[in-house]
């Protein structure tokens, strides 16, 4: 495949973040199709029509069943509230196009599982999910290192993932605060990047002890004098237990002063530990125990272009990659998985595991008790 003609749905945060991968993927990564970018949709048709302007679209629409008839779209990005994740994905793999899909995948689990089974129906067109920290070159490091023993049989994982969005108990309402719109709270908006990151280095969940709760159970309505009640999940932790034997902590939180990108994972071994923090998403620290003990201490490494894809973004270490670089990595494979080569993208049987683990989250907060995360 040579070219590939794009639609994108959704204009907000990560609609550009979307369209600002497609106009760098060729250039970055120069082995993947020429992305031509047809056609955008928005509710609002001015706003559509600026945005696709602005975005490099050739055209716009507000009505998102006119991308899945367009025969020059052959990639449909997904970039919608969660409501409408089921409906658009669905339709999109029934009407022959690729599928780029944000994460949470869906509201519920059903919903999710109607999402892969769609996928799995259409064996010849591509799902991806958004989960770019995944692509992050000094993750893939730390994978390796762990695959290559460098730090022994490892044996426990721990992680958070911390966020102050809401951290102001008087940050006003919003439909992200109820179920039928946007499903789990911090669950389906910040977990699930823990969860990725936990399972790329680990290996599946197998089951856990979970908490969910809500901090600040009303928040004011905007423009008006009222307040109405919060739906969704404040904070949720848990116990967890690897397929590999191994065990685990997950916290996480959206009402956590002070943190912005709190996304943090530590993997200890018989011989060392290594521990990443994406606030400072360029840098890998790691202990090795060997040597004089007087000597011993954490290696900070810095990515460079030895740590695979990043020499694709920049020749020169330690001048750093950012979210929307990842972004183009991540888009990068999802290009090969359409062009049928090997590919590291999570399409939507993967990502159906990550959505099982959260919800077993609620399952065991529910029952109090330790579920399955199969």
């Amino acid at each position: 495949m040579e070219r590939i003609g794009v639609g994108l749905i959704g204009t907000g945060f990560m609609g550009k973040c979307h369209a600002m991968a497609y106009g760098a993927v060729k250039a970055v990564f120069g082995d993947v199709p020429v992305v031509d970018r047809i056609s955008l949709c928005d509710v609002d048709a001015e706003y559509a029509r600026a945005s696709a302007n602005q975005f490099g679209f050739e055209k716009s629409t507000t009505q998102w069943r006119d991308l899945l008839n367009d025969p020059a779209i052959q990639l449909i990005s997904i970039t919608s509230p969660n409501g409408l994740h089921r409906e658009m994905a669905v339709a999109a793999l029934e009407a022959g196009k690729h599928v780029w899909c944000e994460k949470p995948m869906a509201l519920t689990l059903a919903d999710a599982e109607a999402m892969a089974a769609a996928a799995a129906r259409k064996p010849t067109q591509a799902s991806a999910l958004g989960y770019g920290y995944l692509r992050n070159p000094a993750l893939q490091y730390a994978k390796q290192l762990i695959a290559d023993g460098a730090i022994g049989d490892v044996f426990d994982f721990r992680g958070s993932v911390d966020e102050d969005y809401m951290a102001d108990p008087q940050a006003p309402w919003s439909w992200r605060m109820t179920k039928k719109d946007a499903g789990l709270g911090t669950l389906g908006d910040l977990t699930v990047h823990l969860i990725s990151l936990a399972q790329e280095l680990m290996g599946d969940i197998s089951s856990l002890c979970a908490m969910v709760d809500v901090v600040h159970g009303e928040r004011p309505v905007p423009g008006t004098n009222t307040s109405a009640a919060v739906e969704n999940d404040d904070v949720a932790h848990a116990l967890v237990r690897f397929a590999s034997g191994a065990r685990g902590v997950l916290t996480s939180s959206r009402v956590a002063h002070g943190r912005k990108n709190g996304l943090k994972v530590e993997v200890h071994g018989s011989k060392g530990m290594l521990w990443l923090d994406n606030e400072r998403m360029n840098e890998l620290n790691l202990y090795i125990a060997e040597g004089p003990k007087e000597s011993r201490g954490f290696r900070r490494i810095l990515s460079g272009p030895y740590h695979p894809a990043y020499d694709r973004l920049c020749p020169a270490p330690g001048h750093g990659l950012g979210f929307n670089e990842l972004k183009v990595i991540e888009l990068a494979e999802l290009l090969h998985a359409i062009s049928g080569r090997q590919s590291a993208s999570v399409d939507f049987s993967r990502g159906l595991k990550i959505e099982r683990v959260i919800h077993a989250f609620v399952h065991s907060a529910s029952s109090g008790s330790w579920v399955s995360a199969f």
